[in-house]
């Protein structure tokens, strides 16, 4: 089981580096298939990967990241808005077949899969984006390597009921672990000019503030399979799960990160 979740881990992380590094068209469909599959898996856990409501949702995260890609995010709120009136539409045709939490669960998927995890590739393509996007994976796969870590080796103290692996010591080795990381990866940063205050600040506090989103990134995905009794949300990645068990962090880490970078640098929305 170590050597399989090892080798998916490093097929992965080889996979991120030549995604990240590209960007472009590559990224935008690789996260938006991951988006998609992520949406399939969300529905089942939810018992609606086939319902009517699912194929809007399907249809609304392809034509979002078409939007992205084309450089038109500017119409996303009203393809949010028109994929919400489109499950009402179905659920007053189709009344009463099914209840309004249906819709709600739908609505849901679509915003905490297909437009938190589009922060990847809209945080690749801001500017200097090709630096910049590894702060996601610092915040979420960083710091879950550190809070492993330090867990194992001093953890002591239950930090949730939702995952008996997860220490105080570990969460909390897990933030400072990531602001380390940043710290030296900012190091290495050739744009200073672009950022209001010290690089080096602002690569540590994005970093330390993504890994304590990232604790409960996991744990809002672990608390969602505990509430439908299941163990993984697939099992696309061996020794992983699915998409959404490999990336329950990154959906929460991938937005706060693009925004803090905004708020701290010259960039513009």
């Amino acid at each position: 089981m170590f050597v399989t979740r090892l080798i998916s881990g490093i097929v992965l992380m080889v996979a991120a580096i030549f995604l990240l590094f590209f960007g472009g068209v590559w990224l935008a469909a690789v996260v938006g298939v991951l988006s998609l599959i992520g949406v399939y898996e969300l529905l089942r856990v939810l018992g609606m990967e086939k319902h009517p409501l699912a194929v809007p949702a399907y249809l609304f995260t392809a034509a979002y990241y078409v939007l992205l890609y084309l450089n038109l995010s500017r119409w996303s709120l009203g393809l949010i808005i028109l994929n919400l009136v489109v499950m009402l539409i179905i659920y007053v045709l189709q009344y009463p077949r099914f209840a309004i939490e249906k819709v709600a669960g739908t609505f849901f998927a679509c915003i905490y899969v297909s437009v938190m995890l589009s922060a990847i590739y809209q945080t690749r393509c801001l500017n200097n984006g090709h630096w910049l996007v590894w702060l996601i994976i610092i915040g979420a796969w960083g710091s879950d390597t550190c809070a492993y870590l330090v867990g194992m080796l001093i953890g002591k103290h239950h930090f949730s009921e939702l995952s008996p692996k997860k220490t105080v010591e570990g969460c909390v080795g897990g933030v400072l672990g990531a602001g380390l990381i940043g710290f030296i990866y900012s190091c290495f940063f050739p744009y200073h000019d672009m950022f209001v205050i010290s690089p080096m600040l602002v690569f540590s506090l994005v970093a330390m503030v993504s890994a304590v989103i990232s604790q409960f990134g996991d744990l809002a995905a672990s608390a969602i399979k505990r509430n439908f009794e299941v163990k993984d949300y697939g099992n696309l990645i061996p020794g992983h799960g699915g998409i959404l068990d490999r990336f329950d962090s990154v959906i929460f880490v991938a937005p706060f990160v693009y925004y803090l970078l905004v708020l701290t640098s010259y960039i513009h929305l």
